[in-house]
């Protein structure tokens, strides 16, 4: 039997915000893609949802994260302690996280309130810091990735990842209108946008149902999935919204979803 398979496997994690909710942890996105398991963003609940997908902490090789806010960030300390003071012993495969500019600042806080408990053995982490003002580029072995400014805090970024046939994922991280996302998302396969505010009730910062597809349409998207609901989102039909400005195949995320 032919393997129809994308190149790049996409699971919701999280499709919520940072309001509790039963329904939708916050943010957070599993890639899998050239034998490797990527997490994009580590909000509240993250790990209980990779182990309800099977898939552990050291599965994990990166963690990209599109800004510092608690609920695309709050799970870094829990999933760091854990990669320490593990059952099966501390990790001993590396770990990446990648971020904007500002990161290691950012983690530097972190062990300052947190020490050593959250201080992984010489040589297993890395971070990796992407420009915040232009586009910027990583190539790993089997996939690349490429970042664009996203238009929410000065840190933000939103990430494109290739896989060498060509088939790519953008996933948007929390963002405003913005030609840079127009731009990294020309032509992809999938757009993972935020959604979090029905058209009626826009905010800065974040996007509705009609500017992502807005986005998507101007892009050329094949697959738009829309994520990161408030819940104020449940009350308005945001397909409905979305499909005014977007034609494409159309997705609105669930927790555990997969693609």
């Amino acid at each position: 039997m032919t393997d129809i398979s994308p190149p790049i496997a996409v699971t919701i994690l999280g499709s919520g915000t940072c309001v509790p909710s039963l329904r939708r942890s916050s943010c957070a996105v599993l890639m899998e893609t050239g034998g490797k398991k990527l997490l994009f963003d580590a909000g509240a609940g993250t790990l209980r949802r990779m182990l309800e997908c099977g898939v552990s902490i050291f599965d994990i090789s990166c963690i990209f994260f599109s800004h510092f806010h608690p609920d695309h960030t709050a799970e870094l300390v829990p999933f760091l302690f854990a990669s320490k003071y593990s059952e099966q012993g501390p990790r001993k495969t590396p770990l990446t996280l990648i971020a904007g500019k500002g990161f290691s600042a950012f983690h530097q806080t972190l062990k300052q309130a947190y020490g050593t408990w959250i201080e992984l053995d010489p040589g297993i982490l890395s971070i990796v810091e992407m420009n915040t003002q232009g586009p910027d580029h990583l190539d790993f072995d089997l996939f690349s990735v490429n970042t664009r400014p996203a238009a929410h805090n000065p840190e933000s970024i939103s990430y494109r990842i290739a896989s060498p046939s060509g088939y790519s994922v953008v996933y948007s991280g929390d963002t405003d209108y913005t030609d840079d996302l127009v731009t990294l998302a020309a032509d992809t396969q999938v757009l993972i946008c935020e959604c979090s505010h029905p058209d009626e009730e826009k905010v800065r910062g974040h996007l509705t149902p009609s500017l992502a597809g807005n986005i998507a349409a101007a892009a050329g998207v094949k697959k738009l999935v829309l994520t990161h609901f408030y819940p104020r989102c449940d009350g308005f039909d945001i397909e409905k919204e979305c499909r005014k400005t977007y034609n494409g195949e159309l997705v609105l995320a669930e927790d555990l979803m997969r693609l």
